[in-house]
């Protein structure tokens, strides 16, 4: 099978069970969203994935088994919450980061970049500083970033939540048609049910550890 399979993942904080057991699949070019409280764990299955928490169980892409791998080979891109944008650079700079991490010739770079400013509805935007944009841009920038390296599975954690309602609908719409414009498999987790709806092709619903039920 392609993709990603989480199977019997666990993680503890101490004497604290954060999660219990997850096991579901994203499939390449799938949104699945993961809703519940503040404290169901959901964040903690995104830190499991991504490799930031110890965990017990089984992560694999594909045939290969990712648990020995670190995080910055296992091909997952994250998005937070506020954006973890750089002040320093501009929105150009900002989406360009990852690639010129990884060595990625100058032009390519820019190709790439030019390509992602439209991808998100950013284009002629690139000089601008990240003080001089919304809090939709800052989050679209992010969004083009972590997309940038062309990441396996994407992870967003409560990407939207804060932006004020009316954008928060209306830039949901927009990330999922960007991740299916992208066709990156991708994992959002939020506490809004709508939210989940409309940005995953399958909801799952999680508390206290332990996934419930579909929602």
């Amino acid at each position: 099978m392609t993709g990603l399979q989480i199977r019997h993942v666990s993680v503890s904080y101490g004497k604290i069970d954060a999660v219990v057991g997850a096991s579901f699949d994203v499939a390449e070019s799938e949104t699945v969203a993961i809703v519940g409280p503040s404290g169901s764990g959901k964040s903690s299955v995104l830190a499991a994935i991504a490799g930031l928490v110890p965990y017990s169980g089984i992560i694999r892409w594909g045939e290969t088994p990712l648990n020995a791998v670190p995080t910055h080979k296992r091909g997952v891109g994250m998005v937070f919450q506020d954006g973890h944008l750089f002040p320093n650079r501009d929105v150009r700079g900002n989406i360009a980061f990852g690639l010129e991490m990884d060595k990625v010739d100058r032009a390519a770079i820019k190709t790439r970049v030019d390509n992602l400013l439209a991808l998100v509805g950013l284009e002629g935007m690139g000089s601008r500083g990240i003080d001089e944009l919304s809090g939709g841009e800052r989050q679209r920038v992010a969004l083009a970033r972590s997309l940038a390296p062309q990441p396996r599975v994407l992870l967003l954690d409560e990407p939207l939540s804060s932006l004020d309602s009316a954008l928060r609908k209306r830039l949901a719409v927009d990330v999922r048609d960007i991740l299916l414009a992208s066709r990156t498999a991708a994992i959002v987790v939020t506490h809004d049910i709508d939210e989940a709806q409309v940005m995953g092709s399958r909801v799952l619903a999680m508390e206290r550890g332990r996934f419930t039920a579909a929602a």
